[in-house]
């Protein structure tokens, strides 16, 4: 067992002070535009951005920016010009792709079942979409969102295609105004956030740790849920594979929370503290009725339209009670 430093006890605590406080207004494009000199280098530290985007989130009108920094879109030592050169350096790397992909697209049909199998599903899910806004204007484009999934696909053997990724794909198309940005946000977002909503690589980890976490901090509960099986945990996958999105009342909230995601604050693999914030929510409601997996995944199925300010919140107040605690080595590891 490991006590963590009191410099990290401090650092969390102060990471969840902010709940006791009225927030602070997001940074706002003023403030934004402050962070850095006439040659658009960083005048503050990359830490100092990441703890007030922690603190108090981004304006809508800063995000599209902020969050090519925080993604690696963009480097954090860049001056205006060089981002202006990896801007147009992505652009046309992305259309080398989109080319690549045209040439290659016979020879997946005749040759790959999968991709077959894929881009019927990819097709199926992005019509299921909601495509309008309350008032009738079109929020996406259905046909560029397809084309960005397929390349997606095509090019990233690790990730491959899952359910959710549509909808991923979709909030990044809301965001930026190119089909370029959106591709390679969405690619450097996996990447950034460690494959945490990718099946093959991350969802069953977090769900892992997630019963690791509880085992620690909640004993009581950790063997109600060992009593139910292996599935009583493992029946919360969804909320890893669509990174919460479906438990927000808004977009806003989805993109407050994962731009918390990639600054790494308060500590790395903050979603499955988020994940157990969420199953507290029940706690109660599953130790009452002794439910097992499917009646916990359908009690934390009806979380929704939650705050991300209130979500993140309790997020860091567990952070702050898990490194107060003697910390086993796995855990320490996996948030440190």
């Amino acid at each position: 067992m490991t006590t963590l430093s009191p410099e990290n006890s401090l650092s969390a605590r102060q990471s969840a002070s902010f709940i006791l406080v009225k927030r602070k207004p997001p940074i706002d494009k003023t403030e934004w535009d402050s962070f850095f000199d006439e040659n658009g280098h960083l005048a503050k530290s990359r830490d100092f951005i990441c703890v007030n985007i922690l603190e108090r989130g981004l304006h809508p009108f800063v995000r599209t920016e902020a969050w090519k920094f925080l993604t690696g879109y963009f480097s954090w030592q860049s001056s205006q010009d060089e981002r202006l050169t990896v801007d147009s350096m992505r652009r046309k790397n992305y259309k080398a792709l989109c080319q690549m992909y045209e040439k290659i697209q016979p020879l997946l049909e005749n040759l790959h079942r999968n991709f077959i199998e894929t881009r019927n599903n990819i097709a199926r899910d992005i019509q299921k979409l909601y495509d309008k806004d309350p008032l009738g204007n079109v929020l996406i484009d259905k046909k560029r969102l397809e084309k960005i999934l397929l390349l997606s696909y095509v090019c990233n053997t690790q990730a491959e295609y899952q359910q959710g990724f549509h909808e991923m794909v979709m909030l990044f198309q809301l965001m930026v105004e190119h089909d370029h940005e959106t591709f390679w946000l969405f690619q450097f977002f996996l990447q950034k956030t460690e494959h945490s909503c990718v099946i093959n690589i991350g969802v069953s980890k977090n769900l892992d740790m997630l019963s690791t976490l509880i085992t620690f901090l909640d004993p009581m509960f950790a063997e109600h849920l060992k009593g139910k099986g292996a599935g009583a945990v493992q029946s919360l996958f969804p909320w890893f594979c669509f990174c919460f999105q479906r438990a927000f009342k808004s977009f806003d909230d989805v993109w407050r929370l994962w731009e918390v995601l990639l600054t790494g604050k308060p500590c790395r693999n903050f979603q499955v503290l988020v994940a157990y914030s969420m199953l507290q929510m029940v706690r109660e409601q599953v130790l009452q009725e002794s439910m097992g997996g499917d009646d916990i995944l359908l009690a934390c199925n009806k979380l929704i339209d939650l705050d991300a300010d209130e979500l993140i919140s309790a997020a860091c107040v567990v952070y702050a009670e898990l490194i107060q605690k003697d910390v086993p080595q796995t855990l320490k590891d996996f948030f440190l």
